[in-house]
């Protein structure tokens, strides 16, 4: 019997105060610090598809004892980590297709 799959959404608010829902891909540590990859979420998987969709990476910051999602300013940063996230997720996707 197949589990069903709840995905973990977080709703993410921009520099304009308008709110945006992910779904959580992964998520890896790297040297102390702790990094997010997500997806804009669709309810219907179909729309997922048929949209451009692309990884967002972020990760954990922390301001006055508080920890949010921060972009990554470092360019050279954000390519190494996306590059591994993407290894990770493509890895994971083709795990599932051999199991099914």
């Amino acid at each position: 019997m197949a589990e069903e799959y709840t995905p973990e959404i977080f709703t993410l608010t921009d520099e304009d105060g308008t709110e945006h829902e992910f779904e959580l891909m992964d998520v890896m540590e790297e040297n102390g610090t702790v990094y997010y990859a997500l997806v804009p979420y669709f309810e219907d998987p179909e729309s997922m598809i048929e949209e451009d969709t692309e990884l967002v990476v972020l990760k954990i910051a922390e301001e006055n004892g508080e920890e949010y999602l921060a972009t990554i300013d470092n360019d050279e940063e954000y390519e190494r980590i996306g590059n591994m996230f993407i290894q990770r997720i493509s890895e994971m996707l083709e795990g599932e297709t051999e199991e099914d």
